[in-house]
């Protein structure tokens, strides 16, 4: 008995780690192509559940995919319109891995073992060595089927295991708390999906006794995205109940129609109760969203009753990066590219704020740049310390580059933010000494201004696109900015030695088209940084 349950634990760390290897590798190998199905999310019902279903095929877990649109509502990223049908859609993908497991390939796993550990281990090409881990987790996931299925045979023959079952088939709602309870453990539909096809393997259980468990199935992988929504707004917290309530109301709508469900999968592959499960589970998540679909409004209405209150996204704070993403992290380099384009966006907003307090006298633009300066300094923070998490993650050469380039983008971004604020420290001392400016003077600091926020906008586009072209024609607007600093110096101090400006007028001057200076070498760092990282990819 200690050596069944031994061999049956093994088997299942096998299945479930051959999952993950599985998952992690098509996660890798979609990479940019899983980032724009997830951005296809729209109001568009269908659409999401098309998204929710692709998006789980591929990373092999519907758990992960519902934390995700956790992290994606608690980020103000998607509402619950949106979030209902992705979770919809999770449900359906997630049915791909019982398909492939009901397949019984345990026979030929070792050479998928084999074949793939050679293209991880052999393969020149990042893309080879990620087909290589999908080949290869595909071979274990099978072995650990093997496993589980041989450990359990003797079971065929244990009078207490059938009678145990038989309860099961005679009190269904005990099975549905089986079925949930050991995917709450196991955090895994899948994985309490592949026992119960490896039990089938050996004979020892019948379609009516597996669907209670298989409904229980899609009840216990709900606590997941429970527990992933603590510490989230109200929304995020809707979105996780929508998930119980989808689920749960499936099942309560399906235990009329068990003995009806049982028959039609029995006819469609009669004998064969490996199948049988996996097409049950397939019916059931398909024919759930069909009727649960059109009534998304009831159950988002019902959700806003169970938790109620308004939205509450944080707008100062990080708005598109989650640590609830990490666990998908090519969603989440692609989450920090965003966050740090809007830590961007606030300083290329600096700038225009200063320098319109600066020629138009406004004080209370001044006030508004340090209020967005505080948001930067924040942002900054949360950026690097995301960062930290995502680098201790499983990523492939791409996404690690994306995470070294960008720790070094968003201090450059942070220093541009400074310049910002002390353009706004002149603008204010321009203001309280009532200062004046030739023409000429203005014209000058117009000219070199428009250079800078030239400089600063290749660097964003070409760092948000990964454009090497556009951040090597930076240094055409670098050089012309260097050397306008220094004929409007040479220019400026002719003006003091004629009169035409008093010296602190001067000095201000000065460190006006120095902080311009500044900020296009920082432009520049970012732009380099972008070419760097794309001659390693």
């Amino acid at each position: 008995m200690i050596m069944t349950i031994i061999t049956l634990m093994g088997g299942l760390g096998l299945f479930i780690y051959g999952m993950k290897l599985m998952g992690d590798g098509l996660e890798n190998a979609a990479g940019e192509g899983l980032k724009k199905i997830l951005e296809k999310v729209t109001s568009n019902p269908i659409m999401a559940v098309v998204v929710g279903a692709a998006v789980t095929a591929v990373i092999q877990s519907s758990s992960a995919t519902t934390v995700m649109v956790v992290g994606f509502v608690n980020a103000g990223l998607m509402n619950l319109a949106q979030a209902v049908g992705v979770i919809m859609g999770a449900n359906i993908g997630t049915t791909i891995t019982a398909q492939l497991v009901a397949f019984k390939l345990d026979d030929i796993a070792p050479l998928f073992v084999f074949f793939g550990t050679g293209m991880v281990m052999f393969a020149k090409s990042n893309k080879r060595r990620e087909i290589g881990n999908i080949v290869l987790g595909f071979g274990i996931l099978f072995t650990g089927m093997g496993a589980m299925s041989e450990a359990m045979k003797p079971l065929a023959s244990s009078p207490v295991f059938e009678q145990l079952l038989a309860s099961i088939g005679d009190k269904w709602y005990i099975g549905i708390l089986v079925g949930a309870g050991i995917t709450a453990i196991l955090q895994s539909s899948s994985a309490t999906t592949g026992i119960l096809i490896a039990l089938a393997g050996t004979g020892t259980i019948t379609i009516g006794e597996a669907l209670p468990i298989l409904f229980g199935c899609n009840i216990g992988t709900c606590i997941t995205a429970l527990l992933a929504s603590i510490g989230t707004n109200k929304t995020a917290h809707k979105a996780a109940v929508l998930h119980l309530l989808f689920n749960v109301g499936g099942t309560i709508i399906f235990i009329p129609f068990l003995g009806m469900l049982g028959e039609l999968v029995y006819n469609l592959t009669p004998g064969d109760v490996s199948r049988q499960i996996a097409n049950s589970h397939t019916v059931f998540n398909v024919v759930n969203t069909l009727v649960m679909l059109p009534l998304r409004n009831v159950l988002i209405a019902i959700a806003n009753k169970v938790v109620p209150g308004d939205e509450e996204v944080e707008t100062n704070g990080p708005k598109f990066i989650d640590d609830r993403l990490l666990e998908t992290p090519v969603i989440a380099a692609g989450q920090v590219i965003k966050e740090t384009i809007r830590m961007s966006n606030k300083a290329q907003k600096n700038l225009d704020l200063a320098m319109q307090a600066f020629f138009e006298n406004d004080e209370k633009l001044i006030k508004k740049v340090y209020e967005n300066e505080e948001i930067i300094n924040t942002l900054e923070e949360a950026i690097t310390n995301y960062l930290v998490k995502l680098s201790k993650c499983d990523l492939s050469d791409r996404e690690l580059g994306i995470v070294t380039s960008t720790f070094h983008i968003v201090n450059d971004i942070e220093r541009v933010g400074d310049h910002a604020e002390n353009i706004a420290d002149l603008a204010s001392q321009k203001i309280n000494k009532n200062l004046e400016y030739s023409k000429g003077a203005i014209e000058d600091l117009k000219q070199m201004y428009n250079y800078t926020k030239d400089a600063l906008q290749i660097a964003a586009d070409s760092y948000e696109n990964r454009d090497v072209k556009k951040a090597s024609s930076i240094s055409d607007v670098e050089d012309r900015i260097n050397v306008l600093e220094k004929d409007y110096r040479d220019k400026h101090i002719k003006r003091l030695n004629d009169g035409k400006c008093s010296a602190y007028a001067g000095a201000i001057f000065l460190d006006l088209i120095s902080n311009f200076e500044r900020i296009g070498d920082h432009s520049v760092n970012i732009a380099e940084s972008v070419i760097e990282n794309n001659t390693l990819d």
